[in-house]
């Protein structure tokens, strides 16, 4: 991929350290809401905030046909699940919280107290006895927060319920990946964002309504996306969200296809993925000298794409995803070049839609 100009500014920057650095975790994603609604108003007309906090951005209100394009706003995380005598905690999943990775890692609880720190503790190296060492689990992973008691963990304020994330932030490797916690999917968030300021900021009239759907509770079920696309009924959903890079180690390219930071988005072929779209949006990515790689996905995408083609009467959805290495990790990392020509590719998409246009195959 050519390195090309920037079409990020100094206020897109702070907006993404600010967002990205946040705690959004499924079911309590406000606070990130709120910084992206802020973010995204002086390019929007008015908006929409439904009853579980998925923030719709509008443009053209008024107008009888819509598209949307849409992110998820929730990250992974945990719940305090089972406090013990000796004041350990125990946890169970919200989301895909991966056990495998937690031993030794720093916490945020979030409590009606505010936030309590912890840790995942781990027996030392030296006392593991090798021939019968236990691989983390649900079972055995626990926090520690420094009590001597349950009572003391309730004095702190953590109850049952409480929800728990990882403490690490945003930063850049080699000037060349965004790397951190909650980029899936809270850089596609971003993206989207940034379609909307490219659309205001070059003073482009669409002929239709433009829905800026940041969706919750992705995490467990495209939960968030249901509720909306039903509301909305948009004729046609570009959703973006993030797909596994397979360049790595340990990575098995025959089942996951061939796929590469910095060789720009990723264009699904599925059930879900409406095939006229799809190739308008090949089209538009040519015309625009902007790479594409492909992905194809059995059965269903796994994204809220899945969500939006089915709803009401089914909408001409199509996912553009952006190749990311280490999912649901601290580090999961996103090539910056590949941001900005996903950016790119959903600004020029979304202009290319015409007046009341008819994705049917049969007409």
């Amino acid at each position: 991929m050519t390195k090309v100009k920037s079409i990020l500014n100094n206020n897109s920057a702070k907006f993404l350290y600010q967002y990205l650095n946040n705690a959004a975790p499924t079911g309590f994603e406000s606070s990130g809401q709120k910084i992206w609604l802020n973010y995204i108003k002086p390019y929007i007309d008015e908006y929409i905030v439904d009853t579980y906090g998925t923030v719709v951005g509008v443009i053209n209100p008024k107008a009888e046909y819509k598209v949307a394009i849409e992110a998820h706003a929730d990250e992974i995380s945990w719940f305090v699940h089972y406090i013990t005598k000796e004041g350990f905690i125990y946890l169970c999943r919200n989301g895909g919280s991966d056990h495998q990775i937690a031993p030794s890692m720093r916490v945020n609880i979030h409590t009606e107290k505010g936030i309590v720190p912890g840790v995942f503790g781990w027996p030392a190296i030296h006392v593991r006895d090798a021939a019968k060492e236990e691989a983390p689990s649900l079972k055995n992973i626990f926090l520690d927060i420094g009590c001597k008691s349950d009572k003391e963990v309730a004095e702190m304020g953590v109850c049952i319920g409480d929800v728990v994330t990882f403490q690490d932030e945003l930063m850049e490797l080699n000037n060349r990946y965004y790397t951190g916690r909650a980029l899936d999917n809270r850089m596609g968030g971003f993206m989207i964002a940034e379609v909307a300021r490219l659309l205001k900021e070059g003073k482009d009239k669409l002929p239709f309504g433009l829905y800026i759907v940041n969706s919750v509770q992705e995490e467990v079920g495209l939960n968030g996306a249901t509720m909306i696309s039903r509301r909305i009924k948009p004729n046609v959903a570009i959703v973006t969200d993030v797909t596994h890079d397979t360049q790595t180690p340990m990575m098995n390219k025959v089942t996951q296809g061939d796929i590469a930071c910095g060789k720009g988005p990723v264009l699904s072929i599925a059930p879900a993925v409406q095939n006229n779209l799809l190739k308008q949006i090949i089209d538009t990515a040519k015309k625009n000298k902007i790479d594409v790689q492909r992905q194809a996905s059995s059965r269903f995408t796994g994204t809220d794409t899945d969500a939006f083609a089915y709803s009401a009467d089914g909408v001409a959805s199509a996912l553009i995803s952006l190749p990311l290495r280490y999912m649901h990790t601290t580090v999961e990392s996103v090539h910056k070049q590949d941001v900005e020509e996903v950016i790119k590719l959903m600004y020029h998409s979304v202009k290319s839609i015409k007046a009341n246009q008819d994705f049917r195959y049969i007409k």
